[in-house]
């Protein structure tokens, strides 16, 4: 008779070989993604790239949207895990915001969590992207929070917080386009560059006031506004 704590092994074995296997064809969805789109890419393509069949691929995700929707929450919920670890910290906030920005750095740099943050995910049906919004929101708002907070502690200048953490995000996202793995940079050196320069930013007492030229916001001689508006 096989013992109880055998087959929990077993069984423990097998979900770890499941998670590998779910997680190794992520990165090869990321990827095709990534370099052909989502509309492009066939699950073939993704199959072809780690020397399975349709088929198999099929045993581990349903369609291709599963596939798309699982890069993106798994990449979410490892920069909330951040979040929260940094929330948790026993710290001073300009050094809690320094300590998430590098590990946001972090995230973007690996080839699956980078590639899929910066996958479009509107090719998702309502259900999921509210989901997927949902913990994008969530961890917005808990970098909007540390900057207020510092703010109110004295520790930053007054800033629009909201704006503030779409130019930190934009940023760290447009790392994965210029990024080289064994270039001069490692992503802990870029990630407390980024964090450094960011949080000086904001602590800097002195604020930079200057005049918006003329030809800013103006086409063909006429008034223009920009399409879109934080």
């Amino acid at each position: 008779m096989i013992q109880p704590s055998v087959k929990l092994k077993a069984e423990t074995r097998r979900k770890l070989k499941t998670e590998r296997k779910r997680e190794a064809i992520l990165r090869s969805a990321a990827a095709a993604f990534a370099q052909k789109g989502y509309y492009g890419t066939s699950m073939e393509d993704i199959a072809e790239r780690l020397l399975m069949t349709k088929g198999s691929l099929y045993y581990y995700f349903k369609d291709k949207e599963e596939i798309l929707f699982a890069c993106h929450d798994y990449s979410l919920n490892l920069v909330l895990d951040n979040l929260e670890q940094v929330e948790a910290m026993d710290a001073p906030t300009d050094e809690k915001l320094a300590c998430l920005t590098a590990a946001h750095v972090d995230v973007m740099l690996d080839a699956l969590q980078g590639s899929a943050m910066a996958l479009d995910f509107s090719a998702l049906s309502e259900p999921l992207l509210k989901k997927i919004i949902a913990k994008r929101d969530r961890f917005e708002r808990g970098l909007r929070s540390l900057i207020k907070r510092g703010t109110d502690e004295g520790i930053f200048r007054t800033v629009d917080a909201k704006l503030a953490v779409f130019m930190l995000l934009g940023a760290i996202n447009w790392i994965a386009k210029w990024y080289r793995a064994g270039g001069s940079y490692d992503a802990k050196a870029i990630g407390k560059a980024y964090a450094d320069i960011f949080v000086s930013a904001l602590k800097s007492g002195k604020r930079f006031e200057f005049e918006i030229p003329d030809f800013i916001g103006q086409r063909n001689g006429q008034d223009s506004t920009y399409p879109f508006a934080p």
